[in-house]
């Protein structure tokens, strides 16, 4: 099997082994491995997945030893925004081997089918959140940063008694506009969809928390529940100032035994106003999401408006020459004409980029410098394989520093 293309299901394994789409007699089973290996709520979060006819029971696989389901894994439709373009992706959730079975290559095989589907619905790039360096081993690199999470060491001033609740069926075209507007101001995003809105409803990892006032939604956030004396409040987005503040302190409210972390957003109304409440001690190690490029002449074609619109707006004038990047074992030559980029060009080795006044780029670095917060420059200082020699101006507008904010099913 390759992820070139999409297998035909079941796939037979090593040891008697089965690969296949899960269906509704394996919801029991699945449900009981994903509790075990990773955390109670999973179980549920899988059945509405299933269950919900936007995602369905394709969007689920499983490896089977008999009857018994032994390793399973979920794909999740998904959008990036980046500047103006639209990137169709997929997300890896829900991914389980039971202990008896680990070291067989059983999330390999379930990996190899989730970027042949995601390949078939047309995924350009995959993301997911996991485990320290096991997804780098399938082609994921770090790329995108995780939002920090700081304590707040106090709750604003408001008017009277929060209008603060659980969120409603009927709430969330309200909600979604908010967060909308709170991503707005991002170079990178992902939101949520209309299908994991519903989700967010029903599971239990965390709660849809709104505030209201004259009868319409002006804040909203999702909370953890409490463990060991804290709890989170994270994708806040309010309307104004005043519905920022009634959200904290309506949250903060709501246990004040306890120690309420803030999932801050910088760029947000939110993040704005609760600034001088939270602790920005500086986090002291790295989070960031994984990324995965399945080809990146397909993902550089996507993103050839935003390549012309990056020069326009730094007043080059690229025209009638090639934009050229290298990540060593292939290159990509993009040309610049009077009205639009041309079709990408793919060619082999090309060790040295900058006699032709490109860049170079490692491979497993492409989709920091597509994505990440540092930009041509920040990764030029840190990493040997990646530079720009020759005329660097062009390179810098195309590859800037990026701001991101992506919405997931699970917290991270």
């Amino acid at each position: 099997m390759t992820v070139d293309e999409l297998p035909v299901l079941p796939v037979p394994l090593p040891g008697g082994l089965v690969l296949r789409e899960s269906g509704p007699a394996d919801l029991e089973q699945i449900g009981a491995l994903l509790a075990e290996r990773g955390a109670p709520h999973d179980a549920l979060d899988h059945r509405l997945v299933v269950e919900d006819p936007d995602a369905g029971w394709s969007a689920c696989a499983v490896v089977v030893d008999g009857d018994r389901v032994v390793s399973t894994a979920t794909l999740l439709d998904e959008e990036l925004r980046l500047g103006g373009v639209r990137l169709p992706a997929g997300q890896l959730e829900l991914v389980a081997t039971d202990a008896e079975f680990e070291g067989r290559g059983l999330v390999r095989a379930l990996l190899q089918w989730a970027h042949a589907r995601s390949a078939a619905r047309g995924h350009v790039v995959q993301v997911v959140i996991g485990i320290p360096y096991f997804y780098r081993l399938f082609g994921y690199e770090y790329a995108i940063d995780i939002p920090v999470s700081r304590p707040v060491r106090g709750t604003p001033p408001t008017e009277g008694t929060p209008a603060l609740r659980t969120a409603r069926a009927a709430d969330l075209p309200a909600l979604a506009a908010l967060q909308e507007r709170a991503q707005r101001g991002f170079d990178l995003a992902m939101g949520h969809s209309p299908a994991r809105w519903r989700w967010l409803l029903a599971h239990d990892a965390s709660t849809l928390r709104v505030v209201e006032r004259a009868g319409e939604v002006v804040a909203v956030g999702r909370t953890t529940p409490v463990k060991d004396g804290e709890f989170h409040l994270a994708e806040a987005a309010a309307a104004d100032e005043r519905a920022a503040r009634e959200l904290l302190a309506g949250v903060a409210a709501l246990a004040p035994e306890a120690r309420l972390h803030v999932v801050h957003r910088p760029g947000t109304l939110p993040a704005a106003v609760w600034h001088e409440l939270l602790d920005h001690t500086p986090r002291p190690e790295a989070e960031q999401y994984y990324v995965r490029i399945p080809d990146p002449a397909v993902l550089l074609d996507r993103l050839r408006p935003l390549f012309r619109e990056r020069l326009a707006g730094a007043g080059l004038d690229h025209c009638g020459r090639d934009l050229l990047l290298s990540t060593y074992r292939a290159h990509y030559r993009i040309p610049v004409g009077a009205q639009e980029s041309g079709e990408v060009v793919t060619g082999g080795t090309l060790q040295h980029p900058g006699a032709d006044g490109g860049v170079a780029v490692a491979p497993d670095q492409l989709a920091a410098l597509l994505f990440g917060p540092y930009g041509i420059e920040g990764l030029s200082r840190v990493r040997p394989d990646v530079y720009v020699r020759g005329e660097a101006e062009p390179y810098r507008a195309l590859f800037p520093p990026l701001t991101s904010d992506l919405l997931t099913y699970n917290l991270p």
